[in-house]
């Protein structure tokens, strides 16, 4: 059967399925028909009498192969017998097998997965006897963690420790030992791991010229699909496959490359055309999911990338209705305006239909209590539900404590810490407290220092202020310690959403109302999605999928984009593209809230916010602004564009400046932003403008601070 290219493809698809030789690089937006492309230009080679064999199809999952194939086969009509189609990993694994002894394996190897990667880290260790009787030192899995990602970044431990797990940077020397430890362990064992079916593949093509000879007249024909989330070994890898000829085609979208902490390198897809030469650009701009506002406002935020291909998205689906940009007044009243919206909503769309976004997984804890409390069901993707944290669990157990002495569950949880303290013994201790037993509870006391501790900090809060922020201010002083010597691995990250926490106890006054909503849950989550469930999702779980409606919550600096990301460019590059993702999963609406201010649980008040820059460059033709009234509702709001945010007023840096905002200030000359240099703040230190925001205001990156607006006088230009 023929294919029919004239109704069923449009014009940049059609011209990228029939573009069949020498490289070609197909930008694909957002919903733009990406599947289809490839699925017609393999049905498309095969009518046109290329061998099936001939074609290799590389993608990142087993499944889209699969799927691929399939209705490439429902396209001719007939079975697609010999292409080989499938994940970078199961293509090295089939070809390492077959020359095992080029690899040094002439008795075969064996592949190791996640689990046995691990168990060989934990070996090393005790082998090299690290880490003995430190409570602290960092399990397999985060070893483990720090080895794949130096490898599959190409980085060196340090390099990577120094970027995201500071706090492990005592046992860096440990680490390293370790890695060799392992490498030394697979070569001597003839074992591989993931990471090594790349690296090895690699080499034996750099290596073995008959071989490349001969799987470069094998393939003649290679596709790659989300070419944005190679890593730099996997783009060797297609070039040492595709030789000197380059017939291969490279399908992604460099706006949707969000996984540089897997390793992903998105200068691989900008550079192809650079790597393979006269490389035709067919770029997919025609979206089929979103209507046009959304495609507005999400072709603003790509005018602010640096370095991209141009693309402009474009819809034939019609809206009268604008995105809504929403300010509520702070993070606190944000969650009880999302369930208002969810519920109005829910009104038009199935609730499964319906997606709340955020950058990291502890952003969603305040409006996972809002909906458990009036009983809206949700299933969230991407981190773990509020109520099943263990760290959150200990904190409650701490707090259920202060409420009830009766309660063993929770004794047995806040008794873990402490160690020689099992659950036999915590029987024999709670049977020992309720019946009166001071001898055996003196002894026990005298054992464990940690017992004594806790149960003085437990009398102490009974006796004290029951109000719930200033009864958890005081569990999670207590606590801070048992932290970071119970999750040494991760602790920075656990302690964000206990700062959450503090939020949600501020707007309670009663313990036992603040510790029935947190303790309220639904049934475990089923891996399917749920019928009639709001969704509630990171933004890198979201990608691939979409929802009629979608929100997206704390969009400030420090939140969205995250602290860590505004101090190096390549990372706060990698933010907007997240940003991308995640405005283009709507298809009919799209709410983005940006509150004026944040709880600080140190001062236990409110800090104002500056809103993402990636909001404040939105012009006001793309956006409907909302803003919440001290009455609690919604007011249309229209404005010029972004200057400043609204209605928290501007952040001024320190008391002296709180002072001076009604001062006139000097007139100064616009600085011209390439010669944009250095400066000094006697708070945060010494930081790099960023961008003159008018006469004597900049926007400056503080390393350890972020991105803040500072007025010139209270700089010293360096």
């Amino acid at each position: 059967m023929s294919i029919d290219f004239e109704n069923e493809l449009n014009d940049a698809q059609r011209e990228a399925v029939t573009t069949t030789e020498g490289p070609v690089l197909v930008i694909a937006g957002a919903g733009s028909g990406k599947t289809r492309t490839i699925v017609y230009r393999l049905a498309n080679l095969v009518q046109k009498g290329v061998d099936p064999a001939q074609i290799l199809l590389l993608t990142f999952t087993r499944k889209a192969a699969q799927e691929m194939l399939a209705r490439a086969e429902t396209i001719l009509g007939r079975p697609l017998h010999g292409t080989s189609g499938g994940t970078f990993h199961s293509f090295a694994y089939a070809t390492l097998r077959r020359n095992a002894a080029d690899i040094g394996f002439a008795g075969g190897f064996t592949l190791m997965d996640r689990a046995d990667s691990e168990n060989v880290c934990k070996e090393v260790r005790d082998e090299l006897k690290l880490g003995k009787g430190d409570r602290s030192y960092p399990k397999k899995a985060t070893l483990l963690d720090m080895i794949t990602k130096s490898r599959n970044k190409e980085l060196t431990i340090e390099a990577v420790m120094e970027r995201e797990a500071y706090h492990l940077s005592p046992y860096l020397e440990d680490i390293q030992r370790i890695a060799d430890g392992y490498a030394g362990f697979k070569r001597k064992h003839a074992l591989v791991d993931y990471d090594d079916l790349l690296f090895l593949l690699d080499d034996l093509l750099a290596k073995n010229e008959p071989l490349r000879n001969q799987l470069q007249a094998r393939y003649r024909y290679i596709m790659v699909d989300e070419y944005q989330d190679t890593n730099l070994v996997q783009a060797r890898i297609v070039q040492q496959l595709a030789g000197p000829r380059g017939n291969v085609m490279a399908v992604g979208d460099d706006a949707q490359s969000i996984y540089a902490f897997r390793g992903a390198n998105v200068a691989n897809i900008l550079k192809f055309p650079k790597i393979f030469e006269g490389t035709k650009l067919i770029r997919l701009e025609k979206n089929y999911r979103s209507v046009q506002p959304i495609l507005d406002l999400t072709n603003e935020i790509l005018k602010g990338a640096t370095t991209k291909f141009d693309k402009h998205l474009y819809s034939d689906l019609k809206s009268d209705h604008l995105p809504q940009v929403i300010h509520p007044l702070s993070d606190q009243t944000q969650a009880r305006l999302v369930v208002d919206q969810i519920l109005e909503l829910g009104r038009k769309h199935m609730l499964h239909d319906v997606a709340v976004l955020f950058r990291a997984s502890y952003q969603s804890f305040p409006l996972e209590v809002a909906l458990t409390r009036i009983g809206i069901d949700y299933q969230k993707f991407g981190g773990i539900r509020f109520h099943e944290a263990a760290h959150v669990k200990d904190v409650l157990a701490f707090i259920r404590l202060v409420i009830n002495p009766h309660d063993l569950m929770a004794w047995q949880r806040a008794m873990e810490h402490i160690k020689g303290v099992g659950a036999k013994t915590v029987a024999k201790i709670y049977q020992a407290m309720h019946s009166g037993d001071e001898k055996y509870m003196a002894k026990m006391v005298k054992k464990h220092e940690q017992l004594r501790e806790l149960l003085a900090e437990l009398d102490r809060l009974r006796a004290g202020e029951k109000r719930p922020s200033a009864v958890l201010e005081a569990v999670l002083a207590f606590y801070q310690p048992i932290l970071i010597e119970k999750y040494p691995d991760d602790y920075p990250k656990r302690q964000a959403g206990l700062e959450q926490l503090s939020q949600i106890a501020a707007g309670y006054k009663d313990m036992d109302q603040f510790i029935g909503d947190l303790s309220l849950d639904g049934d475990p989550d089923d891996e399917q999605r749920k019928e009639n469930a709001v969704v509630l999702s990171t933004v890198h779980s979201a990608k691939g999928l979409e929802w009629a409606a979608v929100i997206i919550i704390d969009l400030v600096e420090d939140r969205f984009p995250s602290r860590k990301a505004m101090q190096r460019a390549e990372d706060l590059e990698e933010e907007r593209r997240l940003m991308y993702v995640a405005c283009t999963r709507a298809k009919e609406e799209l709410r983005l809230f940006v509150p004026g201010s944040v709880y600080n649980r140190a001062s236990g008040l409110s800090d104002p916010t500056l809103p993402s820059p990636f909001v404040m460059e939105l012009p006001d033709t793309v956006f409907e602004r909302l803003n919440e009234s001290y009455g609690g509702g919604l007011e249309t709001r229209r404005r010029p564009a972004y200057s400043l945010p609204d209605p928290v007023p501007p952040v001024y840096e320190s008391r002296d400046e709180a002072d001076a905002r009604d001062v006139p200030e000097p007139a100064r000359p616009k600085v011209d932003p390439s010669k944009l240099g250095f400066c000094k703040h006697k708070i945060f230190g010494k930081g790099k403008i960023t961008a003159q925001l008018d006469a004597n205001k900049y926007r400056v990156n503080f390393p350890g601070f972020g991105l803040k607006v500072i007025i010139g006088d209270y700089l010293e230009f360096l």
